[in-house]
């Protein structure tokens, strides 16, 4: 392992958490995707396969988009209470694991040995969080239940700063009285945007494609397909824009002094959302971009229609 440059800190590093906890991580999260395969392979509606692969790409390329909060630090989209509200928990677990599996093993953003713990602490925690606090508010009015949401949506992401709080506290980082304050601190104006995000996208669905905020509903047919994907598309257009202040975790790391803990992987495929052969530029990080998005959606178009094949 290498010692890793803090400005491409979005995702847990290598050397954050001890091998035990990650293996923990690793433990409870593969035994929730296992659950979440065979609720897949048994229930899942062939016309939500293409769905989850434009949701997957929209969440990746919203990731990209560092957006600055107070302090000179920035925060960036999660997506959990998006997938698990729009695709239901089981696939939307699927297609959170994809992108950060993806943004793990292309683009060198997260550790690979704690890859268990972050897609516990972008999926599976967030993702939860959310979609119980959004079904606990159905059927309370349209303005309610955006409010809810919204609501569920800035949880999520406290929820999952203080569980990766704990699991830095477990793995002898960071006292929790250090860095848990510094993680929900600057998470809850994090939180804030997360929610923004969320309640404007589900506007947006509702209003264009209102079918799929119903229960049992169903994906149709039609050019939304080819719309979703460019607005993921898009979005990677603006991502040279996006903040380069400190991540919400690196801020939290450097406030307690252990950001210097972090490692890289041992290679690197497209390091920073970057294209080696273009350089450190704009164009690097769209091209970057533009393959992030269309790998993750074809790898959840793919595995979606192979487990419900098995069915």
């Amino acid at each position: 392992m290498f010692p890793i440059p803090a400005t491409i800190l979005m995702h847990i590093p290598d050397g954050f958490l001890n091998i035990f906890v990650s293996l923990a991580c690793w433990a409870i999260t593969l035994i929730i995707l296992s659950l979440a395969v065979a609720a897949t392979r048994r229930d899942l509606d062939e016309r939500l396969v293409p769905l989850a692969g434009i949701m997957a790409a929209f969440i990746f390329a919203a990731q990209m988009l560092n957006f600055p909060v107070a302090g000179g630090t920035s925060g960036h989209f999660i997506g959990a209470a998006l997938a698990f509200i729009v695709l239901g928990p089981w696939l939307g677990l699927l297609a959170m694991t994809a992108v950060v599996a993806v943004q793990a093993l292309l683009f060198q953003d997260g550790g690979l040995v704690v890859m268990g713990a972050n897609i516990l602490v972008m999926g599976i925690v967030p993702g939860f969080l959310a979609y119980g606090l959004h079904r606990g508010g159905r059927g309370r009015g349209h303005t309610l239940q955006l409010l809810l949401t919204g609501a569920a949506a800035w949880l999520s992401v406290m929820g999952a700063a203080t569980i990766v709080s704990l699991l830095l506290a477990f793995s002898g980082t960071s006292s929790l009285t250090v860095v848990l304050p510094a993680m929900l601190g600057v998470h809850a104006l994090i939180g804030l945007g997360e929610a923004l995000i969320t309640v404007a996208a589900l506007t947006f669905i509702g209003r264009t494609r209102p079918a799929l905020l119903e229960e049992g509903h169903s994906a149709g047919r039609g050019g939304w397909v080819v719309g979703g994907l460019a607005v993921a598309l898009l979005l990677v257009l603006v991502a040279p824009f996006a903040s380069g202040h400190p991540d919400g975790l690196e801020w939290a790391a450097e406030q307690a002094g252990f950001l210097h803990l972090a490692q890289s992987a041992p290679y690197a495929v497209l390091p920073d959302y970057t294209v080696p052969l273009l350089g450190e530029t704009g164009l690097s990080t769209i091209a970057a971009g533009i393959i992030g998005v269309l790998l993750v959606a074809g790898l959840v178009y793919l595995a979606t229609r192979t487990l419900r094949r098995e069915a």
